[in-house]
């Protein structure tokens, strides 16, 4: 193993080998008693207070951090703004841009193709999505909804399972996760399995949602996919992209550890590419970079030029080669 990624994900690795306890069930351990009837605003306060006094109880206390933000979720959920698109409609009765409603995965398994040092990954993946990228090479699961809905207490019990048969990890997927917050925190409510927990995302969350996910997830699996708004409009129909996946970066350097993961397209290595490494390097050197080549035109890909082919070798490398006079940490 790299000596450099042990150094940057010293976490991750220490709840591997079973000296450390993973963030959510730490959180389960941080009493924060509140009532149904108090004020969003209110929770807000006791949510971040919680974090402030870091009271550790022996015993699972009547109301942990993990319940209050249950219940933070649900509240978002009537008036959706998990990610920044911001929708806010009620999800209990219809479906925001990313389309779902209650929680589908269309399928889990212990995934043997993540970076090697997540291998075997137990990844669940989620229909919908709050992208709509014209080059997804997922565009069956992210842009239908489909799957099936399992109750969290089961889906607990399979994480156990799948633990005990050799997963080194809980691998949050889609589409994206972003929408499935409220059901993935129950989920945890019910698991009592020290594992990694990863939140694999395009990280166009919102504020609220990166809040959520403070003190429960243990490593951002994240995709940063534009260098400008204007690609990032055209290829995935979103608005406002740096600027939120930036603050979402850097949200996430500070409260936990990072995989970043770029996908190196055809055409844009420079308008894309050597920006996102610039970027990296000025304000979160300390995070895993893995440079991605196996881009190929999938979904509508083949409606736009500039996208339509594989990217070549010579592309490919040269972003590479950017990288390492940046002198990065690639894994």
């Amino acid at each position: 193993m790299n000596n450099t990624i042990r150094r940057i994900l010293p976490n991750y690795f220490e709840i591997l080998e079973g000296s450390r306890t993973a963030n959510y069930l730490h959180c389960k351990h941080i009493p924060v008693y509140f009532d149904a009837s108090e004020s969003t605003s209110s929770l807000w306060k006791k949510h971040d207070l919680a974090f402030q006094n870091m009271k550790v109880a022996d015993i699972k206390p009547r109301q942990s951090l993990l319940d209050l933000k249950i219940e933070l979720a649900e509240r978002i959920f009537r008036k959706c703004v998990f990610c920044e698109r911001r929708c806010k409609v009620d999800r209990r009765k219809k479906t925001g841009n990313c389309g779902v409603k209650e929680a589908r995965i269309s399928s889990e398994f212990l995934h043997l193709g993540e970076e090697h040092i997540l291998i075997p990954s137990y990844t669940i993946f989620f229909s919908g999505c709050t992208f709509h990228c014209v080059f997804c090479q997922n565009w069956d699961i992210s842009q239908h909804i489909i799957g099936k809905h399992v109750e969290p207490e089961i889906l607990a019990g399979m994480i156990d399972r799948r633990r005990r048969e050799g997963a080194k990890n809980v691998n949050w997927v889609g589409g994206d996760p972003t929408p499935n917050i409220v059901y993935i925190l129950k989920v945890l409510r019910a698991c009592e399995t020290n594992i990694p927990q990863i939140w694999n995302s395009n990280m166009y969350c919102s504020l609220e949602t990166m809040k959520l996910l403070k003190g429960v997830v243990d490593l951002y699996l994240t995709d940063f996919k534009y260098g400008n708004d204007r690609c990032a409009e055209r290829l995935s129909m979103v608005t406002g992209y740096t600027k939120v996946v930036k603050r979402n970066h850097r949200i996430a350097y500070r409260q936990g550890e990072i995989i970043l993961r770029h996908l190196v397209m055809p055409n844009h290595t420079r308008c894309c590419s050597e920006k996102i490494l610039q970027w990296i390097k000025e304000n979160i050197p300390d995070v895993a970079v893995n440079i991605m080549s196996q881009y190929r035109p999938e979904y509508n890909a083949v409606e736009y030029e500039d996208i339509s082919q594989p990217i070549s070798m010579d592309e490919f490398m040269r972003v590479k080669l950017f990288a390492g006079k940046l002198n990065l940490n690639e894994i």
